[in-house]
């Protein structure tokens, strides 16, 4: 049977969602992946391993791999399992195992053609930062812009990457799709006091994407620069037009649909 995860984590102390193997075939630690899957072998088999090679008891895909440092409040994976699973049973007890900064909130059975990844619809990310000049105790890791900024102005710079385009301008290299298309069906930002929170909604993302977009909001916004700027940099399909990637710690992947 085919079974299907909600996973929230704080991705600051892991090595990226993804399970990762060095050259040798030893499990890179820690990733979110890897402490999923040795929680649930533990659950499941009685049997704690302490470190994974790439053949696994059980073997959970992602909606989508989120890198180091980025958080999940509705990740998705799904994994197969020939027994039946009690699912209040088992959210208890997996909970109770896994690390604090992971925990799962709902587990269901799908049909066997159902793919955590290739069945997702739309994705939707939030990054979060602050603005304001000085910090304060309770920012934690959120990136601090210290300069004015106009949610107005970065709305207009935002609605140019609304509908279907060749996002080349805003991937970092290690994007391993050839395919630059992507879909962008929601986007929008607010301000709640001196925080800031950017959504975006869309079929798919590149590498970095999200986090480039956000940086080339700031250069503009920080530049006084016009927001048609967005447009010509989307045209350009040209990494070095762009802003920087910023911090991971205020990315956050919010839902999946499918």
């Amino acid at each position: 049977m085919r079974y299907a995860l909600d996973v929230q984590y704080i991705g600051k102390n892991y090595a990226g969602s993804q399970i990762q193997f060095d050259k040798n075939g030893i499990e890179i630690k820690p990733t979110i992946q890897g402490e999923l899957e040795r929680s649930i072998c533990t659950l499941l088999t009685g049997v704690h391993i302490e470190s994974f090679n790439k053949i696994r008891p059980v073997k959970t895909v992602f909606s989508g791999r989120t890198d180091r440092g980025v958080n999940a409040m509705g990740q998705v994976a799904h994994f197969d399992w020939d027994n039946d699973i009690v699912a209040s049973k088992f959210i208890y007890q997996l909970n109770e195992i896994l690390p604090p900064d992971i925990s799962v909130s709902d587990l269901r059975i799908v049909s066997s053609d159902f793919h955590a990844q290739k069945s997702a619809k739309k994705r939707y990310y939030r990054y979060e930062f602050v603005n304001r000049k000085y910090k304060q105790a309770f920012d934690g890791n959120l990136l601090r812009v210290k300069y004015p900024i106009s949610i107005e102005r970065m709305r207009k710079s935002l609605n140019y990457l609304l509908g279907e385009h060749d996002f080349s301008s805003f991937k970092s290299s290690g994007t391993l799709n050839p395919s630059k298309v992507c879909m962008l069906y929601d986007i929008n930002c607010r301000r709640d006091k001196d925080k800031v929170f950017i959504d975006i909604t869309g079929n798919r993302f590149l590498y970095n994407m999200v986090r480039t977009i956000v940086g080339t909001l700031l250069k503009i916004e920080g530049h006084n620069l016009q927001p048609e700027l967005m447009k010509e940099i989307l045209d350009a399909r040209d990494r070095t037009k762009a802003g920087q990637t910023v911090s991971p710690y205020g990315l956050t992947l919010m839902k999946v649909e499918y």
